[in-house]
């Protein structure tokens, strides 16, 4: 069965870092797209960085520079490295993976097959 299971969620300061880990279980794809999204309250899905089964990454303007996305073990395990944590990163994150890298960058969140229920990220001033 196919699962995604985020964890490293937390409560920081800011100027803090935290690692979020997504366990990738079940996924039969060897060409694909995955990403990270967060959700604010009250606020649409937003996408934070998205990486391809060729290895290209990408992220939002305002995550870059600070926010890494990686995989260990080929695609069993997503990673976001955020760093220079801000208060308005506080959101609940999620990993999404879907089962084509075709129109990666633009997919949106409603448009990834597979979600994961999501890991809260509380960052205080």
């Amino acid at each position: 069965q196919l699962q995604l299971v985020e964890s490293g969620g937390d409560s920081v300061e800011t100027g803090g870092s935290l690692r979020l880990s997504c366990m990738v279980s079940g996924f039969p794809y060897s060409s694909y797209c995955m990403g990270w999204f967060r959700q604010a309250p009250g606020k649409e899905h937003e996408g934070v960085a998205r990486i391809n089964s060729n290895g290209d990454t990408e992220y939002a303007d305002s995550v870059k520079d600070r926010f890494t996305i990686s995989q260990e073990n080929g695609k069993s395990t997503l990673y976001l490295n955020m760093t220079s944590l801000k208060p308005e990163d506080s959101a609940k994150y999620y990993c999404a993976a879907h089962f084509t890298p075709s129109s990666c960058w633009s997919r949106s969140w409603y448009n990834f097959s597979y979600r994961g229920r999501g890991t809260q990220v509380t960052v205080s001033s």
